[in-house]
């Protein structure tokens, strides 16, 4: 995966826009809560916003691929997306999990239902 592929995976997602945090792209839903972002610590890396249940999961599936951030935010869920060796089959259900944690309830369920 590239970051433009993983640029757009994150647009792809109701009401998502791009905006800049820290000096690198981030991904934001309505009410600008992040949910994802690119190039940090450096442009072979992404970053998707998890509870630490599904961090856990993402990470045990595929170890190469998701590594929790270091300290407090990756305890916290925080997980790193090593860009070269992702797969959009991988990656878009931690995107669309991170997109839902921070969405509101009501557009994320709304999200969710239209996969029933």
């Amino acid at each position: 995966m590239t970051a433009e592929q993983f640029r757009r995976l994150a647009l792809s997602f109701p009401e998502a826009v791009e905006s800049s945090h820290m000096n690198h792209p981030d991904f934001r839903v309505r009410g600008g809560k992040i949910f994802a972002t690119l190039a940090y610590p450096d442009k072979k890396w992404g970053m998707v916003k998890l509870t630490p249940e599904q961090q856990e999961e993402f990470v045990r599936a595929e170890p190469e691929v998701f590594v929790p951030v270091k300290g407090g935010w990756g305890r916290g869920g925080a997980t790193s997306v090593r860009l070269r060796l992702a797969k959009s089959a991988d990656l878009r259900p931690a995107v669309a999990a991170a997109w839902c944690n921070a969405a509101p309830k009501k557009l994320a369920r709304e999200f969710e239902a239209s996969f029933k």
